[in-house]
């Protein structure tokens, strides 16, 4: 039996050739749904302007095919450290993320909610308001929202378990453009056990709870190599992890998760394992 609303699942594709040429032709070799992309280098900070007509053919695609399409930007972006530059640094990049994700139609920008380093928490949480809030506020109706992607709670990490959301999304005043990206193997890295009877369940109830109705809005599916609550950030392709594949299954029936896209961002140097993750995902959903 379907789900009352299809989640559609895709990857983060590949994009040598361009956005929209290498990219829409991985997602169609893997059988994605929909799809994450970077638009600049990912471990550094140099921002590339895009090329204008792989932008229009990505937008157009998943406008006419009801592909959705994702960012996800540079993992070194921090706005909780306690470095100037690397504030600067942060603020232009989620910036930049936020205007290429609007002109190639993406419904999502993933942002990773950072650490405090060597600061004490809350005046992490400051910069986040101060930083973060203007951000929101320039986002244009129709561009995307700004999804923030709890961590798998080593070091000094602001967000984690699901619950830290509650209190990341105060210091943005509960901003409406500001979403929710969960992470599974970060999740379950942070002490979620997915694995466990009613795990998912226990943990999409307390992330409702702690974000409010509706701010899920993207899944990444990844299975773990490593136990609940190691705080390793470490992903297992779906099933051959600790979470095993079961609980995935969970995701497409609860009322929390219905209908939230989802994609896989798991090991495989070629198309086979990718496919495999979402062939799986896919017969999870519609039994």
């Amino acid at each position: 039996m379907a789900t009352e609303r299809i989640n559609p699942i895709g990857a983060h594709v590949p994009v040598a050739g361009g956005l929209a040429t290498g990219g829409l032709r991985y997602a169609a070799e893997i059988g994605a749904e929909a799809v994450q992309v970077f638009v600049s280098n990912p471990r550094g900070w140099a921002r590339a302007a895009g090329k204008p007509d792989e932008d229009r053919r990505l937008r157009e695609h998943g406008e006419e095919h009801d592909l959705p399409v994702f960012v996800h930007a540079p993992y070194l972006i921090n706005l909780g450290s306690p470095s100037p530059e690397t504030i600067a640094n942060s603020v232009a990049s989620i910036r930049h993320a936020l205007q290429r994700g609007a002109a190639i139609g993406a419904r999502g920008v993933v942002v990773h909610t950072g650490s405090a380093v060597s600061q004490p928490r809350e005046d992490a949480m400051r910069q986040i308001h101060e930083h973060l809030m203007p951000l929101l506020d320039e986002i244009p109706d129709d561009g995307p929202d700004l999804l923030l992607e709890p961590m798998a709670g080593q070091g000094a990490m602001l967000c984690a378990t699901v619950q830290d959301l509650g209190p990341y999304l105060d210091a943005v005043d509960r901003h409406p453009r500001a979403g929710v990206c969960l992470d599974t193997c970060h999740a379950f890295a942070a002490g979620h056990d997915l694995s466990a009877p009613g795990g998912v369940a226990e943990t999409l109830d307390a992330l409702a709870e702690s974000a409010g109705d509706g701010r899920l809005k993207l899944i990444h599916a990844n299975d773990s190599k490593d136990a609940c609550g190691s705080c390793k950030d470490r992903h297992e392709n779906i099933g051959a992890g600790l979470i095993g594949a079961a609980p995935f299954a969970e995701l497409f029936r609860h009322p929390v998760s219905r209908g939230v896209p989802l994609i896989i961002e798991t090991p495989g140097r070629s198309a086979e394992p990718h496919r495999a993750d979402i062939e799986t995902l896919k017969k999870l959903r519609d039994a």
